[in-house]
């Protein structure tokens, strides 16, 4: 199999969401879900998903799907979650009153999020027993 621009794969897809205003470990809780999964299986993980930015990783996904489609020509139903990461963006830097005239600062991150959809059959996660000592 070759690699083409960027080291993906002539079966693999990607996408990209650069600037989500929240921070990384938070994004990071949500790419844990859905990495490994079907596509079909992670859209319903996000979308009944409680956090707030389920909904750009969504969105995010879904853009991978047809780029998928579209430029790849790959049939949806066989595409899971190869690869799924988050990475810091710029910090936004405030200051807010503190006591007795000094200031504190705020700081307001923002993340890039990067999936990889790949064509094929998805990996089986393999659940290791865990043996009790006596």
């Amino acid at each position: 199999m070759t690699t083409t621009r960027y080291g993906i794969k002539e079966n693999q897809v990607r996408a990209f969401n650069k600037m989500i205003r929240v921070s990384h470990q938070k994004l990071n809780l949500v790419c844990d879900l859905v990495r490994g999964l079907p596509v079909e299986r992670a859209v319903d993980v996000l979308k009944f998903s409680k956090k707030r930015v389920a909904g750009e990783v969504l969105k995010t996904l879904l853009s991978a799907v047809a780029n998928a489609e579209h430029n790849k020509k790959l049939p949806v139903d066989t595409l899971f979650v190869k690869e799924i990461w988050c990475g810091k963006a710029l910090t936004m830097k405030r200051i807010m009153a503190g006591p007795r005239g000094s200031a504190r600062p705020i700081l307001k991150p923002f993340s890039n999020l990067t999936i990889v959809l790949e064509s094929g059959v998805a990996p089986s996660k393999k659940k290791v027993k865990k043996e009790t000592a006596k």
